[in-house]
């Protein structure tokens, strides 16, 4: 029977419920107990799929294609495992399959209410994934924030489950939130109590509470939390404010939240947590002998969440190549032929990021351009990759109208393409090319040497693709088809033959970094941009030189 820890927050939102989950488990893990990590949102869309970036940060996608949120790439990156469509479910999802049962007879004519059957739906998700025998520990989190109405239900199947379970099979972690009165000089802890007495009202007593704060926990307020929200002193957790998230497991462990958690499980045969790489890796992030500075080029910049799983692809490959990885947001909408070389000169490296729609595309064009004529490290996801081949079009093929059919239509050479099999497709939701693919690397390529290998599985989430009516042109002008999917004949990979480092993928690498396995692309990336900055600074150092003498 595997144990079930169930994380909810309160006070705000945005915490961090899915760190400290993740934390948890990667302690757990690391003492030798098989963990998973599942997230229910209490929003009512299906998935984040149809989501904009701007209301819920970038959209996850698992090897099986699922559209998930993104605290599963933090459970990937911390857990080094991966989470599928089990490990993601929303209200939408669980009001979506009571329905087609109701519709289906499956009630029996019975009336459908909220309690028992939207809850006995949510209790079934929670306890699947701990039904497969395959894990020790369960870790759940409830998205949203006590007291809020979507999260009702979700909270109510945790009550059933403390009361239908063992009570060695379940634990509930509590995340809030000690603000700090800078008038008052002091942490006030009435929030929390607060918070603990709205979940207490709704039937859930929590286990745990973990308190994020700004300045350090007194043994005095430790024991007033305890008194008060009727836990143990050592049950009141500190997590403080953490220079980078992959410090949180370390503060954990010392705090000792996997302890408590095993106490609570009359867990004793475990080892002591073995961390030694996760250790490494924060020696080399933490103490960098090298910085580089890269540009992304998107368009959902001002909020830092859209393009999560890139940037900390970034902190995995900067900590491997001992590098600090600095990134500099670069807004493709006021990028013009005239101010270019102003925005871009300082950069070390080029990352033209996936999206949607036609906002900034001629900008991001224009900086292509750039790189390919200066010798800039480029690197392009998804958009970015496509971006890359219509500017080479343009420049180099003299295709002045070439464009993808997803921005310009009507264009006479569209050498990017909706998909054949998207072209019937009217439902917007679940229905791009999502997930695991292969694809075929050629020998002797940049992407043959970066990988080590002629097959690989990459992530993909997309419905536009390379036309390979025009694959004989580009091949022949020097931009090469470096990676194809061996069934459809899909272009994956472009590269160009007489540059540094120049490469496009239409997959999303960075979905599949984690700290111990960091994405190869990213690592070679982050390779070439130093190279380019000593270039740099060697160029700089002669022109200084000549002008001493």
């Amino acid at each position: 029977m595997a144990k079930y820890i169930f994380v909810t927050g309160g006070v705000t939102s945005s915490l961090g419920k899915g760190i400290i989950a993740a934390s948890l488990g990667k302690l757990l893990q690391a003492r030798g107990l098989r963990v998973t990590i599942q997230k229910f949102d209490p929003y009512i869309n299906v998935d984040p799929g149809t989501l904009n970036p701007y209301e819920h940060g970038e959209c996850y996608v698992t090897e099986d294609g699922a559209e998930t949120d993104l605290d599963l790439g933090h459970y990937e990156r911390f857990l080094n495992i991966y989470t599928s469509q089990a490990n993601n479910v929303t209200t939408g999802r669980i009001y979506q399959t009571v329905i087609n049962k109701e519709r289906e007879g499956a009630y029996l004519g019975k009336t459908v209410q909220v309690v028992p059957h939207i809850t006995d739906e949510i209790k079934r998700r929670m306890l699947e994934l701990g039904q497969t025998g395959n894990f020790d520990v369960v870790i759940t989190e409830i998205g949203g924030t006590v007291g809020d109405i979507e999260s009702l239900p979700f909270v109510e199947a945790v009550r059933q489950l403390q009361w239908e379970l063992p009570d060695e099979d379940t634990a509930v972690v509590h995340l809030t939130l000690i603000p700090y009165l800078k008038a008052a000089k002091e942490l006030k802890t009435k929030p929390t109590q607060h918070s603990v007495k709205m979940l207490s009202e709704e039937g859930v007593h929590p286990d745990v509470i973990v308190c994020r704060t700004e300045r350090p926990l007194t043994p005095d307020l430790r024991r007033k939390i305890a008194l008060f929200c009727n836990v143990k002193q050592e049950a009141v957790i500190e997590a403080a404010d953490a220079p980078t998230i992959y410090e949180v497991p370390l503060a954990m462990m010392r705090e000792k939240l996997d302890l408590i958690c095993l106490k609570k499980f009359n867990i004793n045969d475990y080892k002591e947590p073995e961390l030694t790489k996760w250790k490494e890796f924060l020696d080399k992030l933490n103490y960098p002998k090298s910085k580089v500075t890269i540009g992304l080029i998107g368009k959902y910049l001002e909020l830092q969440d859209a393009y999560k799983s890139i940037l900390e692809a970034f902190i995995h490959a900067g900590a491997m190549n001992e590098t600090q990885v600095q990134v500099v947001n670069v807004h493709s909408e006021f990028i013009t032929d005239d101010n270019v070389a102003e925005k871009l000169g300082s950069l070390d490296g080029l990352l033209v990021a996936p999206g949607f729609g036609h906002r900034g595309v001629e900008g991001k064009i224009i900086a292509v351009k750039y790189a390919r004529e200066k010798g800039l490290p480029f690197f392009g996801i998804c958009l970015g990759m496509q971006m890359a081949a219509i500017e080479f079009a343009r420049n180099v093929l003299g295709l002045e109208n070439a464009h993808s059919t997803e921005m310009n239509p009507d264009t006479t050479d569209p050498v990017i393409d909706l998909m054949d099999e998207q072209k019937k497709i009217k439902a917007k939701g679940g229905t791009m090319r999502l997930g695991s693919y292969a694809c075929e690397i050629t020998p002797g390529t940049l992407a043959y040497s970066i990988y080590g290998t002629g097959n690989i599985q990459e992530r993909h989430r997309h419905r536009w693709e390379f036309n390979n009516e025009y694959l004989d042109r580009f091949e022949n002008a020097g931009m090469i088809a470096s990676g194809k999917n061996p069934e459809s004949g899909l272009v994956e990979i472009i590269e160009l033959r007489d540059h540094p480092f120049f490469i496009g993928v239409q997959y999303h690498p960075e979905l599949k970094s984690t700290v111990e396995r960091p994405a190869p692309l990213f690592v070679r990336f982050i390779v070439a941009a130093k190279e380019y900055d000593e270039k740099k600074s060697l160029a700089k150092s002669s022109i200084s030189g000549a002008l001493t003498h």
